[in-house]
């Protein structure tokens, strides 16, 4: 299962970036960094004035579809991004399957104002950390890749530091792990990460289940204005889309006609 490779591959890297800067070194550097977390509450909630709150994500390559733009310019793709009405940014960090790379949300948070994800398969204090110091505003943590215990330490950990978590589900067992945990920014990926498949009708199924209060995250297989409408009647606050803008031409004009319809 991809998954499971990505995460040994993780560890693996973690243990190299452990030892040659370490926790307490990491820590450290907090004194000199110039980025206060940002406001993402705000910015992905839904409301009457902006029902469609979209998370635009920098992503160069997957693990299912390889390279997907070999003209990738981090740092004028958020820009047009936030100039076409994003209202918060998904970075891709995975190095390996996803071409991404940390120092991306430095470069792009001297650029842009709105706040900024750190998308990575997080299973480490160290990397929350990190995501800090190099100016993210909120994680990604994966219920289906760390237990119940974990989920919540590593949640609990990244408020402490002043960020947010989006929690990502993809099945009942991910929404109590979810709920357990104390989420209140809660993703749900329409692809099941084992095989990548599809299941456009997850947020339909997942929605009911979710207490009152939770800002609710649509991911993945969004393309059409109609989409976010249907998905926003049900609850959906705000929606992350990465792959449909990265192959546009015209990644603004793409942006505002989902958002806007027009």
């Amino acid at each position: 299962m991809i998954l499971d490779e990505i995460i040994k591959k993780t560890k693996d890297e973690l243990q190299k970036r452990k030892s040659d800067y370490p926790l307490e070194w990491l820590g450290r550097s907090l004194a000199y960094n110039p980025y206060m977390p940002r406001d993402v509450v705000s910015a992905l909630s839904s409301s009457e004035n902006e029902p469609l709150r979209i998370i635009a994500e920098v992503k160069k390559a997957s693990p299912s579809k390889g390279v997907i733009r070999e003209d990738f310019e981090p740092i004028l793709i958020a820009k047009e991004y936030e100039d076409a009405g994003a209202n918060a940014l998904s970075i891709l960090t995975e190095p390996h399957w996803f071409k991404g790379n940390i120092e991306y949300i430095t470069q792009i948070r001297r650029y842009t104002a709105i706040p900024i994800l750190r998308k990575d398969f997080i299973i480490d204090e160290y990397q929350i950390l990190e995501a800090l110091v190099f100016g993210a505003d909120f994680i990604l943590l994966i219920a289906r890749a760390l237990s119940n215990k974990r989920l919540k330490e590593l949640l609990t950990y990244a408020h402490r530091l002043g960020l947010e978590v989006l929690v990502e589900m993809h099945d009942a067992e991910d929404v109590k792990k979810a709920i357990f945990a104390g989420a209140n920014i809660i993703g749900i990926n329409h692809r099941n990460l084992d095989d990548f498949s599809m299941d456009m009708s997850l947020c339909e199924k997942l929605v009911p289940l979710l207490p009152n209060g939770k800002i609710i995250v649509a991911e993945s297989g969004l393309y059409e204005h109609k989409q976010l409408i249907e998905l926003n009647k049900i609850g959906v606050d705000a929606f992350l889309i990465g792959e449909h803008f990265m192959r546009q031409e015209n990644i603004k004009n793409a942006l505002k006609f989902i958002k806007e319809g027009e």
